[in-house]
């Protein structure tokens, strides 16, 4: 596994735990009691106080969705800044990303439930990536790991079960090297080399993991959808930049620099870019 010796990151064959040795293959994981009830209490408390008190942040085109997150929590609540670095969490993530990985994005999920007849599932996709491209007709050589550079975890703060619309993984797809396949976004029997989706059922204080190149979604809900509430932490290596701020609110830049970058090019080569997975 990943390894940081010096400034270099090595890889140490044979070195990590099984639930990173399966995030690592399957691109994803269920732990069960991460955090115990308590802690799960604390966490809810002070995420409804952010709700309750912080106004919406306007990110992503649909106003209608702005109030079911809160971004940078790790920033709002000390809770969820002493959540995100739990042993439970990094003992399964350091030995695929290094152990000076870092937080790029910290996003409070409390989706209202559905109503009746009403399909609130996501289309397919990927939150990055992926990471390394491949064509349709390529496949990743199995004896040789697949590198991560993200993951998405969800610290659960509600059960979530079928009628909630849990996230679905399709195992082993990280390893595809392509996003979803376009004319099959909403797909319920969608597919990667045989395997279908895998919902994510959980209980409160449960942790999700899923590897940013994974195909994923929330799956549809159905009658008796309770919304659902988690934390939502996203790590990657430490070369890979933070994203818990937008880079038109937080960035390197000059005012004289900004203000000179005219074309959309000249803006994103010098680090303005528009806002996309984990930005919000």
């Amino acid at each position: 596994m990943i390894r940081k010796k010096g400034a270099y990151l090595t890889y140490e064959a044979g070195s990590a735990d099984e639930p990173s040795m399966q995030l690592q293959t399957e691109g994803w994981l269920l732990l069960k009691g991460v955090f115990d009830q308590d802690q799960v209490e604390t966490l809810k408390h002070e995420i409804n106080e952010v709700f309750d008190t912080v106004p919406p942040d306007q990110r992503g085109p649909d106003p209608k969705a702005w109030d079911m997150f809160r971004y940078e929590m790790l920033n709002r609540s000390a809770a969820c800044q002493a959540a995100v670095a739990a042993r439970g969490i990094l003992d399964v993530i350091e030995p695929l990303l290094g152990e000076d990985c870092h937080v790029i994005a910290n996003t409070a999920w409390r989706n209202p439930p559905a109503q009746a007849g009403q399909h609130a599932g996501q289309a397919w996709h990927i939150d990055a990536g992926p990471h390394i491209p491949l064509a349709e007709d390529m496949v990743w050589p199995a004896d040789i790991p697949h590198p991560v550079f993200a993951i998405g975890t969800h610290i659960y703060l509600l059960p979530c079960d079928m009628q909630d619309g849990p996230t679905g993984v399709i195992p082993g797809s990280h390893l595809s090297g392509t996003a979803p396949p376009r004319e099959r976004m909403m797909d319920d029997d969608l597919t990667w080399q045989g395997v279908g989706v895998h919902p994510l059922l959980a209980e409160p204080g449960d942790v999700g993991f899923f590897v940013s190149d994974l195909w994923h979604r929330r799956m549809p809900t159905q009658d008796g959808d309770r919304g659902r509430f988690f934390l939502q932490v996203h790590y990657g290596r430490r070369d890979i930049a933070q994203r818990i701020r937008p880079t038109d609110a937080v960035n390197h830049l000059s005012e004289q620099a900004i203000a000179r970058a005219q074309s959309e090019r000249e803006k994103t080569v010098i680090g303005l870019h528009p806002r996309l997975f984990y930005d919000g």
